[in-house]
């Protein structure tokens, strides 16, 4: 028989952290949600950099394709996982890491993902600058006083996109699903109008030999690393893609979505990104890599305006998706009876407000070492979590059990440990190759994401495989309805 409400513990359970009950997150709320995560600055950017790698035009969309398709798989099993139990990242990292070492892997996530998300806050304001000044030029002459290392301009611009992301809080879940609905499509409207009005700038001739230099280990060497780059540019959400597709209906809506969002949206994408880089050679005689640059050089009112739009909304869409719902609810996981979701997405807004994302910015040790070994702790916590869902546990969850303090997923004291010491093994070496500056670190560090996966998945097997607490979580969930038990503790 499913645990009844009455066994759950209320310091572990929330209306935010229990299992969906609401499932119309369907397959156009998915793709839309990849349209807003891929239609970026940082989509845009990624995309024409790989050819800092010293590839050709053929190797880049080749590297593209091979990378996205992987990650197509990839993020099919976590989606999957959280559309089976309706459970978003920190509460389906109790199954693996325990009901109070799950907040490792979501605080670790969420901080990554704060420190992101007042990045890329600052990064729009700068496209509400010229979209202001592209209407009244003279405002930057003024409000150039500086504080806090940025200009009162900086300042206006950035508190008005902070506070523009906050308005999508006000209800939840729900109205960031709205937000993605239109916002994504929008934004690949307005990107094809840009691109086609760059090409005719450029009169149609444009040249896709956009490599600055040759490839410095050779060709394969640059193609695998542009795979795993691509790979590793969605490591945040391999890990709480789980946050949205716990809301879809069916396992066919994640596929299908993922499908048209992932390849098809993300090699549709990459072309016009690159188009457009080529075609800014042609027009001003140098390769502008940042489309907010590119769009405050066309000499063009109109053209600025929409340009600026489109990325401040596009901006908006991969904050929202990539670093705000995620700590939203790992801070939520943290204290469940004090901090639902919409208090935790507040607390993690000032808090990126308070760590002036500028100054972390143009910070070079700050962005090249500390976030870069944050981010390598990633790949570890994808290969462990995935390869105890699948492979110990044949996902067979008895999701009742994750709100329960002495459950079988309490592991004792809240901690499985065997899953921590598989964690801090794998994330050493990944570590270490993602910010060591030796000759051979500088060649594995584009893999550091793989070689983190490889090592939590294959390490938390063999620690793992004889845990009894594992084997009889297992027993004891194929006895029983799953589903059954998983919707008694739905909300």
């Amino acid at each position: 028989m499913p645990v009844e409400p009455a066994d759950i513990d209320p310091h572990l359970i929330n209306d935010d952290l229990a299992p969906a009950k609401s499932r119309d997150w369907g397959f156009f709320s998915l793709f839309a949600m990849w349209m807003s995560d891929i239609h970026s600055i940082g989509g845009y950017t990624f995309a024409a950099g790989l050819f800092a790698l010293g590839l050709g035009a053929a190797y880049v969309f080749t590297s593209l394709t091979i990378g996205i398709i992987v990650v197509f798989f990839l993020m099919n099993l976590v989606g999957f996982a959280g559309q089976k139990t309706g459970l978003c990242y920190p509460v389906l990292a109790r199954i693996t890491f325990g009901t109070v070492g799950s907040n490792l892997p979501a605080l670790l996530r969420g901080f990554v993902a704060i420190c992101w998300y007042g990045i890329q806050t600052w990064l729009a304001s700068k496209a509400v600058i010229v979209l202001v000044a592209g209407i009244w030029p003279h405002i930057l002459e003024f409000g150039q006083a500086r504080f806090l290392g940025e200009s009162l301009l900086g300042w206006a611009a950035f508190l008005f996109m902070w506070a523009l992301q906050l308005l999508l809080l006000r209800n939840g879940m729900e109205t960031i699903r709205k937000f993605q609905d239109w916002a994504g499509p929008a934004v690949w409207v307005v990107m094809f109008i840009l691109t086609v009005y760059i090409l005719m700038l450029a009169d149609w001739h444009i040249s896709l030999n956009l490599a600055t230099e040759p490839a410095e280990w050779g060709t394969l060497h640059a193609v695998l690393a542009a795979v795993s780059l691509t790979v590793a540019y969605f490591s945040t959400l391999l890990l709480n893609f789980c946050d949205f597709s716990r809301f879809s209906p069916t396992r066919k809506a994640v596929w299908m979505a993922n499908l048209w969002g992932l390849p098809v949206n993300f090699i549709a994408f990459s072309v016009v990104s690159v188009l457009v880089t080529a075609g800014s050679l042609q027009i001003y005689g140098e390769y502008i890599f940042d489309p907010i640059d590119l769009v405050a050089r066309i000499d063009h009112p109109v053209a600025i305006i929409l340009g600026a739009v489109t990325f401040t909304v596009a901006t908006l869409g991969i904050n929202v998706v990539a670093n705000f719902v995620s700590p939203a609810y790992d801070l939520a996981n943290a204290w469940p009876s004090k901090i639902n979701f919409v208090r935790g997405g507040f607390i993690s807004a000032c808090i990126a407000l308070v760590i002036t994302p500028w100054n972390l910015f143009n910070n070079p040790v700050i962005i090249n070492v500390f976030l870069a070994a944050l981010g390598a702790v990633l790949g570890p916590l994808f290969g462990i979590i995935i390869a105890d869902y699948y492979y110990l546990r044949r996902e067979k969850v008895q999701v009742s059990e994750l709100f329960r303090a002495n459950g079988l997923h309490a592991f004792g004291n809240g901690w499985n440990m065997r899953a921590v010491w598989a964690f801090i093994l794998a994330s050493i070496p990944s570590i270490i190759v993602a910010v060591v500056p030796t000759e051979i670190c500088r060649f594995l560090s584009p893999f550091s994401w793989f070689i983190g996966a490889a090592l939590g998945f294959g390490l938390h097997l063999a620690i793992s495989r004889d845990d009894p607490y594992v084997i009889r979580a297992v027993q004891q969930a194929e006895a029983l309805d799953l589903d059954a038990d998983r919707d008694s503790v739905a909300r």
